[in-house]
């Protein structure tokens, strides 16, 4: 429908001219004008015969400006929620002081399928609250229960294995450790038949000679002799031992440093006295059987 005043263009249109009780419905107003200033144009609550609502009571405005003319556009969403047919006389709008009138139009509301009556139709009922259903209850307790026991027997399991498991692992990696003095006369053997020390590696000999006394010290007295100097194994060891076997020792270890340390080259005799108070201080610091049985 459109009205026409001077320079003013009013137009309006329904999507659905009939529809059921409560659905909706969009109309679209549109003014075009030579200017915006003096047009009015008329508020949803105004416009709606009474019956008729608009979803939205402040539309918003959308202008647009062409070839010198002024375009103004709205949409209403239109409800009902009684079943009768309207009258909608879209727009009245006052432009100067004076007013144009769109033709009129009908929108029809019709009741829903099934309702004959408008008392047929009710209010949505409160929401009730529902009875307590005790077998409900009891049943979630229970499955609560079951979940509960077969978690628990899940770690029950878990920690018996590993307790087991802690039980066995010793055993299974128990290492079976060689007698200290059978380890280290058979080094003392391997290094005899090297000679290294004829091939002028006096050095490397004393430092061999030297490692496998400390370690043999350190399984035999509990003496943490690769980690000491000379002097602080001599005086741990000093206590354990009888004084010729500490003073033949003492020797050995002070040439072994002297070669190592001080670059000094020795006889060969020297060599030879070193390998054979190594072997003497082991077979003399070797527990004899009745003590070991003893200890047993």
């Amino acid at each position: 429908m459109i009205g026409l005043l001077a320079a003013i263009i009013v137009s309006a249109s329904i999507d659905s001219t009939q529809m059921v009780l409560g659905e909706q419905t969009k109309m679209q107003l549109e003014v075009t004008c030579t200017a915006a200033e003096g047009v009015q144009i008329p508020k949803p609550e105004q416009q709606l015969p009474t019956g008729v609502e608009s979803l939205n009571l402040q539309p918003k405005t959308d202008t647009v400006t062409e070839n010198g003319q002024l375009r103004l556009q709205q949409e209403w969403i239109l409800t009902s929620f009684r079943d009768t047919v309207y009258t909608v006389q879209p727009f009245v709008l006052t432009a100067s002081g004076d007013t144009v009138k769109a033709a009129p139009q009908t929108l029809t509301i019709l009741r829903p399928e099934g309702v004959e009556q408008m008392e047929d139709i009710h209010d949505i009922k409160d929401i009730e609250r529902a009875g307590i259903w005790w077998w409900d209850i009891v049943m979630w307790i229970l499955i609560a229960i079951g979940i509960g026991v077969f978690i628990g027997a899940i770690v029950y399991v878990v920690l018996w294995q590993q307790r087991h498991k802690q039980k066995e692992t010793p055993l299974a990696q128990k290492i079976i450790l060689r007698p200290a003095e059978e380890v280290a006369l058979e080094q003392l053997d391997a290094i005899k038949a090297a000679k290294i020390w004829q091939q002028g590696q006096g050095k490397q000999y004393h430092t061999e000679l030297t490692d496998v006394i400390r370690t043999y010290i350190g399984r035999r007295f509990d003496v943490h002799s690769t980690e000491k100097t000379s002097d602080e194994t001599l005086r741990e060891v000093k206590p354990l031992i009888d004084k010729e076997l500490h003073t033949r020792l003492s020797q050995m270890l002070q040439l072994a440093d002297f070669v190592k340390f001080a670059k000094y080259e020795a006889m060969p005799e020297e060599n030879e006295r070193a390998l054979n108070t190594a072997y003497e201080f082991v077979n003399a610091t070797t527990p004899q059987k009745e003590e070991e049985e003893e200890k047993v």
